[in-house]
């Protein structure tokens, strides 16, 4: 058959490689491990990277370099920034409500409502980035000459392991109320559809937020957990739906290094499109209240 009578049946479908996405950028795992996606009918669909030890420490690199500048950007842009992503996914939500349904076989109404919850949840984040100061802040009564004022303030660097049952707001959720207060991330993903979790990299890319915020890892948490909790740059961890030996292994690991540590229950039945994942005190897990004393001038 010539070139020019070809049909679309006989091209070549160009697979998708996932890759890690650390610092900005889509990167390989370093030991060139991978694993591979299965659609709902458990046939084949891509790999995906599986990450090491080394990708991980690379990753908290990328994100204590990124800390001090996004830290320090006024809370509106931060606003601004969490809300442009979620205009890019509203652009792009054909594309995940496909990859819901061929991943995990949900319906296209199930699929719909699930891109909804991911985008309104990064709407309704960006609302609070300026105002959570406001309500968590205050001025303390004191006996003394002094202004006694306390603040909240990012705590630095946070590793999250995101939820195994929820591939795409549960990432979401595990993003937004992080970063929202001038922390950087690094998220650990490991569930049915690890590769929604690079396709959401690919929005925040595009999101004007810069290089090392977000960091994603795909692979096995297993193997992650006593890295994230013994390492010294890290200042918090966030886990999602952990079992009780994780919870322990956390727990102690991170004792050593006196990290603070969330844990976050999530059974197979947890509504993520609940309003209660939409709470100012999602937000309190990943901040530091600091008091400072001013003498009052005569």
């Amino acid at each position: 058959m010539s070139a020019d009578k070809k049909t679309t049946t006989d091209r070549l479908k160009v697979r998708k490689t996932y890759k890690l996405y650390v610092n900005g950028a889509f990167v390989r795992s370093e030991r060139g491990r991978y694993l591979t996606q299965m659609d709902a009918k458990g046939e084949f669909v891509s790999n995906y990277s599986w990450a090491s030890r080394k990708d991980f420490r690379d990753a908290v690199v990328a994100a204590r370099k990124a800390f001090s500048g996004w830290s320090k950007r006024s809370a509106f842009n931060r606003s601004q920034i969490l809300y442009r992503a979620a205009e890019m996914l509203e652009d792009r939500r054909e594309v995940f409500e496909g990859h819901l349904a061929e991943l995990i076989g949900l319906k296209t109404p199930a699929a719909r409502r699930e891109v909804d919850a991911a985008i309104d949840r990064f709407v309704y984040f960006a609302g609070w980035a300026d105002k959570y100061g406001q309500i968590l802040s205050s001025v303390n009564p004191i006996g003394a000459p002094y202004f006694n004022f306390s603040m909240p303030e990012p705590t630095g660097v946070v590793t999250v392991f995101a939820s195994r049952n929820s591939p795409l707001v549960g990432i979401v959720a595990a993003i937004a109320p992080v970063i929202l207060s001038g922390n950087t991330v690094i998220v650990v993903v490991e569930n049915q559809a690890p590769t929604l979790s690079i396709d959401l990299a690919e929005v925040l890319a595009t999101s004007d937020l810069p290089a090392g915020i977000v960091n994603i890892l795909t692979g096995r948490r297993a193997e992650i957990i006593p890295f994230a909790a013994e390492h010294m740059d890290v200042n918090a961890i966030a886990s999602f739906g952990s079992d009780n030996d994780e919870r322990r292994t956390i727990q102690e690991m991170a004792s050593d290094n006196v990290k603070r540590v969330h844990f976050d229950d999530d059974p197979a039945i947890k509504d993520w499109h609940s309003s209660d994942h939409e709470s100012l005190y999602k937000i309190v897990p990943f901040i530091e209240i600091k008091t400072a004393w001013h003498p009052i001038g005569v």
